[in-house]
């Protein structure tokens, strides 16, 4: 099992950047791949990118490429989300999530953080 929280969500202004992070507990999160999703009032949950466990393959919505990166820390047990060039399209609920291979669908994920609010005012 893996429980996961997730910080650094906030209120930008357009053009700019928020570091999200999202703490992993439990001895195993090097097993696990991790993604982040997003959820805007009314809309439904979408992939944001993911990373495999080891780091060394990212992926990410087209929405977010060139803007977004995904990076992983497994001595920190921490996962992050480098968010660029912020736009108020961006604005919604961010959720890190845990599964055992990296994909767009959130049905696969088994673990879920509690969500953090990303703001972006234009």
């Amino acid at each position: 099992q893996v429980q996961l929280v997730e910080s650094g969500g906030g209120l930008v202004q357009a053009g700019g950047s928020l570091r999200l992070s999202c703490a992993a507990s439990g001895r195993t999160f090097s097993s696990y791949a991790m993604g982040w999703f997003r959820q805007a009032p009314g809309k439904e949950r979408e992939f944001v990118a993911a990373i495999s466990w080891s780091g060394g393959s990212t992926y990410y919505a087209d929405s977010v490429k060139g803007r977004f990166t995904i990076s992983r820390d497994n001595a920190k047990n921490t996962v992050y989300l480098q968010m660029n060039s912020l736009q108020p399209e961006d604005t919604a609920v961010y959720y890190c999530a845990a599964t055992y291979f990296p994909e767009a669908l959130p049905d696969n994920y088994g673990y879920w953080g509690q969500g953090t609010q990303v703001t972006v005012s234009s």
